[in-house]
């Protein structure tokens, strides 16, 4: 039995996992260019931000190439390294809370971040089809 929901067209279906490739290949290389920018989210009970930092930008370019090619592993992988890479958005957005000189639009957009993981990981999977 399947539970009736919105439909969504196929063709966003088979564009998701691409536009996270894409999203996910400008992340990765941010992280290497601009670590300064995830190291300063990453929380602050985790060792090693950098190297953090790192690790996440790496693996953002390889679920990036594997989303491009339609891997098997990579879908599942994305949404994983998304719920991985969650409590830094969580802490990017207490930080911003925190900050009395942020602006509005920023803390809205720290906060914006938590939900939108939901669709990025419906995207991610996706890519299982």
């Amino acid at each position: 039995m399947t539970v009736p929901g919105p439909a969504i067209p196929e063709r966003w279906r088979r564009r998701a996992p691409l536009a996270l490739a894409g999203l996910f290949a400008v992340s990765g290389v941010l992280h290497f260019v601009r670590p300064d920018l995830y190291a300063a989210i990453v929380p602050r009970a985790l060792p090693e931000p950098m190297t953090l930092v790192h690790l996440s930008g790496l693996a953002e370019l390889v679920c990036a190439a594997g989303l491009l090619v339609r891997a098997g592993w990579a879908g599942p992988a994305s949404a994983l390294l998304l719920l991985a890479i969650w409590p830094a958005n969580l802490q990017h957005a207490l930080d911003t809370t925190a900050d009395p000189t942020a602006s509005g639009n920023a803390l809205a957009v720290a906060w914006l971040r938590l939900p939108l993981q939901v669709p990025l990981i419906w995207a991610a999977l996706q890519a299982r089809r």
